[in-house]
């Protein structure tokens, strides 16, 4: 029997729909960090001491930092997720692109967004 050289169409489309799914869900994270950083919060602090003042607005400052990282990372996933879509209507997607090996379904289903198998992965080391 000879090793396959790419899915299905029928798989891809499996594939597709997990990672319509993942980016519909990546997106409304991402909406939520935006929207997290862009506003400031309902509990405002203009009637306290000074002092108290100073400690919120750095918590606050920390805070849509460690916000800004994450809707960073949260985009980039999103982009990956997209490409990976563009893998699929050209049908090349699950191909890695060291190897030229299928990439186990096992490896796309937990990172949709995969181009390495895990072999090549590994030997990335």
């Amino acid at each position: 029997m000879t090793e396959k050289k790419r899915y299905t169409d029928e798989e891809l489309q499996e594939f597709k729909e997990l990672i319509l799914e993942k980016i519909e869900k990546a997106q409304k994270d991402y909406e939520l960090l935006r929207a997290t950083i862009s506003h400031s919060d309902d509990n405002d602090i203009q009637d306290t001491s000074p002092t108290f003042k100073v400690l919120e607005e750095g918590a606050s400052v920390l805070s849509k930092e460690e916000a800004g990282n994450l809707a960073q990372r949260q985009l980039k996933f999103v982009q990956h997720l997209q490409s990976a879509l563009i893998r699929i209507e050209n049908k090349t997607y699950g191909i890695c692109r060291e190897t030229g090996k299928l990439i186990s379904k096992e490896r796309l289903r937990a990172v949709p967004h995969a181009t390495l198998s895990m072999e090549a992965k590994l030997n990335q080391r």
